[in-house]
């Protein structure tokens, strides 16, 4: 087990192989260092990899603060830059994607392989804005000293399951989370990016991976047909043969 301090954060990695170039894994949100180990296995004979607990999750501690995406990116970089780590790859999971592509915009990063990539905000629509707007205005509400005890209540019927099941500072991260937009800046980033979809995809759907190739300059898309957001490890060896022919060519003997 190793851990390394990051920000005043401890952070749990594990760090494998002995290949001069590096991969990083950046796993989903909820998840832990277990979701990418197949991954670093299958890398470790051709790769120096990294895979690490990320603020919050597994074994590292939470962030002091509410973290948003360009905090999470912040605190990947001085992780690199404390392992020497330049020109990475990355292969990220969902969330982790969000910090990947936010790193790539900013650093020079060699290639990606981004699965179930979290990123690309839903266009919001009048029934949004009421919802967004009336849980606000009941939170304010219940804010109010008589009323208190039934907020807990409110944030817990609210929102999303992955925003139920945080709690403390990571419910407030899980919202400057998904309000992170990546849109904006997806022609800017030149990696190479090998975008891995499921075609059943309900957390983020395919349509996602369809708009992020069409707008990066050098991203490719590749469906698994009939599988959902966790289809990189529910097809693990399927995937790690994809990830054998992009990377083949990186691969140190």
């Amino acid at each position: 087990m190793s851990f390394c301090t990051v920000r005043e954060i401890s952070c749990y990695y594990e760090k494998t192989g002995q290949g001069d170039r590096s991969v990083v894994l950046l796993h989903g949100w909820g998840q832990n260092v277990e979701m990418m180990r197949a991954i670093a296995l299958f890398l470790e004979p051709h790769f120096t990899v990294y895979n690490l607990d990320l603020p919050g999750f597994g074994q590292s501690q939470e962030p002091p603060v509410p973290y948003g995406v360009e905090d999470y990116t912040a605190f990947l970089r001085d992780f690199l830059v404390q392992f020497g780590v330049e020109d990475p790859i990355f292969i990220a999971h969902s969330f982790g994607c969000r910090m990947a592509l936010h790193y790539a915009r900013d650093y020079k990063v060699s290639k990606m392989v981004l699965t179930g990539a979290a990123g690309v905000r839903d266009k919001r629509g009048i029934d949004w804005y009421w919802r967004t707007y009336t849980y606000k205005l009941g939170k304010k509400i219940l804010s109010l000293p008589p009323f208190r005890k039934y907020l807990t209540s409110l944030q817990n019927k609210s929102g999303s399951e992955d925003y139920r099941n945080a709690s403390g500072v990571m419910r407030s991260t899980f919202v400057k989370v998904v309000n992170d937009d990546v849109s904006p800046f997806l022609k800017e980033i030149p990696t190479e990016t090998l975008l891995v979809f499921g075609e059943k995809d309900e957390a983020t759907p395919l349509e996602k991976g369809k708009y992020m190739e069409k707008e990066m300059p050098n991203a490719t898309l590749v469906t698994f047909a009939g599988d959902d957001h966790y289809a990189y490890f529910h097809q693990a060896d399927r995937f790690n043969r994809v990830l054998e022919a992009f990377l083949k060519n990186d691969y140190c003997n």
